[in-house]
């Protein structure tokens, strides 16, 4: 090992590949700037939808819905996704990057595909949204710009599987890779089939836009362009989820409660994850009943039986953590006693509760194939997906970077006070984002309409009252929001450009927690019960679905009279 090339990481004694780093950097600082960018369309999309205020026209509103769409679902989480996962090789395995002079040119394809991508968009002749659903045509730079951005992700993928090759081949780690790299080899494997399902068919719709192919078939083209739409969210969950087992054992020093069980419920992922796409299908004619039954009713629960372990072993690994450091009163004192003052915890755990109450529980009642027609294509699909992608992941990565900016950049966060309270700020107006969409679609608010009163269609609706309040409350909800997220980007750009140089000395306080001992483990618990309080936020959990599901049956038993 050229120890030229490294240097040891005073905060957790990791070797850190210096020409990796630079490029984690790279794609790190690229993220945070297309979510600013992001958030400013949402800012837009959120007040247009708001019925008081309505502030963009038609033209500019789906415009500002495109960029909005592709700037925080793709290119804000997927350049921080390659800055992760080259974090959990490299960096978790004590090794080299594989090819860094390589990653330059992913992130340079990347960089070009979403800087291209964004000037085509404000053209204006290309307000297809992010599905791009044909026989509606953008400009052949639009395609070419995502496939461009593809490319380059798809070489950093693999720039990960050949570090992972590296570390095994010098021995860098004993053993099996640790649980958060694991996390991220799923993830990445997840992002190859993501990447080139969206190759097959963006290649052929470029192709098309510039005339060489003359018809795109539109059932065709939903049926594979999903597999690349809602798969690219499957990837953000083997990522943030993988966050929540890092921070865990960061903050806390804390183990899973079964590394063989976690492991497990990340390879049910690479099976079954991606059949959820099919509830975007659900009301399509060219797919088979049984198609649609299958996967709607019995493979995907094999994806979400994945997700309620993690549910289960993240805040059960920081309960028994807070157990046998001395929390071990009550059902919850492990809790009230967490550092909720921590953004690198408080984010995490948000991001924990928020993608399992929201984002999970309407993910299943949007993926049962009788409800699904009662919300598909209203506003509770965006809802729902604001509740995974961004109260989920983003408000992951958002906590992770509190934590990589002094251990990565070597810079002492700025702004502490607003730092501790960003979280909440972020959380509480995405909730709010995520909920009053969810209730305006549960009042049949259309998903794709820039007006609730259909203003020069020619036709008119009346919507209750309370979807006129729904929407109010998202608008007020979506400036929540920005402002939580404006804090988080000038906090974090700020730090990187004024914040005090660490060097090789240490932060304070630490930024990892020494691992808690199997000798400690013992005698924690209540009542043969080792977390007895996750068991409890459990049944809560169980309790919430079920409610929830039925309730949703009700509202489906209502519309049985039509027939």
């Amino acid at each position: 090992m050229n120890t030229n090339l490294f240097r040891v990481c005073p905060e957790t004694g990791f070797q850190v590949h210096k020409p990796g780093e630079r490029l984690m950097k790279a794609n790190a600082v690229a993220a945070v700037v297309f979510l600013l960018i992001g958030g400013i369309y949402g800012l837009g999309v959120g007040l247009t939808r708001w019925p008081a205020v309505h502030l963009l026209p038609a033209d500019q509103f789906y415009l500002v819905l495109t960029a909005h769409g592709l700037n925080v679902l793709i290119f804000w989480i997927i350049f921080f996704e390659i800055a992760l996962i080259y974090f959990c090789s490299a960096v978790l395995l004590n090794c080299r990057l594989a090819t860094p002079k390589l990653g330059w040119v992913a992130f340079g394809l990347m960089l070009v595909g979403a800087l291209l991508n964004n000037y085509i968009v404000l053209q204006g002749n290309s307000s297809v949204m992010m599905t791009s659903y044909t026989p509606m045509g953008a400009d052949p730079l639009f395609y070419l710009s995502l496939i461009l951005f593809a490319v380059g992700a798809l070489i950093g993928c693999f720039i990960f599987f050949g570090t992972l090759v590296i570390a095994k081949a010098e021995k860098t780690y004993e053993g099996s890779i640790p649980l958060v790299t694991f996390g991220a080899m799923v993830a990445a494997i997840i992002a190859v089939f993501t990447i080139v399902s969206g190759a097959i068919i963006l290649i052929p719709t470029f192709l098309w836009s510039v005339g060489l192919v003359a018809h795109i078939d539109p059932l065709m083209y939903r049926m594979i362009w999903w597999a690349f739409g809602h798969s690219s969210q499957q990837i953000n969950v083997s990522a943030h989820i993988a966050i929540w087992y890092a921070v865990a054992a960061l903050v806390f020093g804390a183990k899973p409660l079964s590394e063989k069980v976690s492991r497990t419920a990340f390879l049910m992922y690479i099976l079954f994850l991606q059949l959820a796409s099919v509830h975007h299908l659900l009301v399509d004619p060219g797919v088979s009943s049984e198609f649609k039954m299958f996967n709607t009713s019995y493979a995907m629960y094999l994806a979400v039986m994945a997700s309620m372990v993690h549910g289960l072993t993240v805040p059960g690994a920081i309960e028994a953590a807070q157990r046998a450091r001395g929390f071990n009163k009550g059902l919850f004192e492990w809790l009230t006693k967490a550092p909720w003052g921590n953004p690198v915890f408080s984010g995490m755990f948000i991001s924990l509760v928020g993608f399992g109450f929201l984002g999970g529980i309407t993910g299943v009642v949007m993926g049962a194939e009788q409800i699904n027609i009662l919300i598909h294509n209203t506003l509770y699909v965006p809802g729902h997906f604001h509740a995974t992608v961004v109260l989920g992941t983003t408000m992951a990565f958002m906590a992770m970077t509190y934590w990589l900016v002094p251990v990565l950049f070597r810079r002492e966060l700025v702004m502490k006070g607003l730092a501790k309270f960003q979280p909440y700020i972020f959380g509480l107006g995405m909730t709010g984002v995520s909920l009053f969409l969810m209730g305006a679609g549960t009042l049949g608010v259309p998903r794709r309409h820039w007006d609730i009163g259909f203003a020069g269609t020619g036709m008119t609706h009346d919507f209750p009252a309370a979807a006129y309040t729904m929407l109010a409350l998202n608008g007020m909800s979506v400036v929540l929001a920005v402002i939580g997220g404006a804090s988080f980007c000038i906090i974090i750009v700020a730090s990187l450009l004024f914040g005090r140089k660490l060097g090789e000395e240490k932060s304070s306080p630490a930024l990892a927690a020494n691992m808690v001992t199997d000798k400690e483990y013992k005698g924690i618990g209540l009542g043969g019960l080792t977390v007895p309080g996750t068991l409890c936020l459990t049944l809560i959990f169980f309790a919430a679905f079920a409610a929830y599901y039925f309730i949703n049956w009700k509202y489906l038993s209502q519309t049985w009279g039509i027939s």
